[in-house]
């Protein structure tokens, strides 16, 4: 799935992968191939990235909103 992590001055993240593990404001989630679309609210954590050769990736946030529609996840992010 495509998966983009973009802040207001720059992208952070722009590639595929398989997992995303967000910071929603309930708790923690992750995000998989073929997910129902969503959109929520994200709080500050650490956003967890698998990518499609195993390589996990962390980012920080403060806050945020993800968007999960057709193997695209956008995640938008302070």
């Amino acid at each position: 799935m495509k998966i983009e992590i973009i802040t207001p001055d720059k992208t952070i993240f722009a590639g595929e992968g398989k997992l995303v593990q967000l910071p929603g404001l309930d708790g923690l989630f992750a995000i998989l191939q073929n997910h129902a679309p969503l959109i929520a609210s994200l709080k500050a954590g650490k956003v967890k990235i698998i990518d499609n050769s195993d390589v996990v990736a962390y980012y920080d946030i403060t806050s945020g909103v993800v968007e999960v529609k057709e193997n695209h996840v956008l995640v938008l992010v302070e």
